[in-house]
């Protein structure tokens, strides 16, 4: 089991940028891909990013490709979520998880953090 927590969340305009940060203790976080979703009030929760082990393979979802990236730090047990142009629509709680398959479906992430919020005004 690792243990996650989220932050970086917050308001931003359209058009803005936002850095979340996901940092894991307890086992080997290199074990694990690492995932990105959200969800919007009223919405299930959605894929948004995922990342390979070592780093070197990113998937995203086709509504933030060009725009999100994710990345991480292994050596601070650190998985971030750079997000450029923003829009009102990327407005949700965005979770990350972290699997030992990469997929990109939610149930196959058995750790979850608490979720932080992105708020995009127009």
């Amino acid at each position: 089991q690792v243990q996650l927590v989220e932050s970086g969340g917050g308001l931003v305009q359209a058009g803005g940028s936002l850095r979340l940060s996901c940092a894991a203790s307890g086992r080997s976080f290199t074990d694990y891909f690492m995932g990105w979703f959200r969800q919007a009030p009223g919405k299930e929760r959605e894929f948004v990013a995922r990342i390979s082990p070592s780093g070197g393979a990113t998937f995203y979802a086709a509504s933030v490709k060009g725009r999100f990236a994710i990345s991480r730090d292994n050596a601070k047990n650190t998985v971030y979520l750079q997000m450029n142009s923003l829009k009102p629509e990327d407005t949700a709680i965005y979770y990350c998880a972290a699997s030992r398959i990469g997929v990109s479906a939610a149930s196959s992430y058995k750790d979850w953090g608490q979720g932080t919020h992105v708020t995009v005004s127009s």
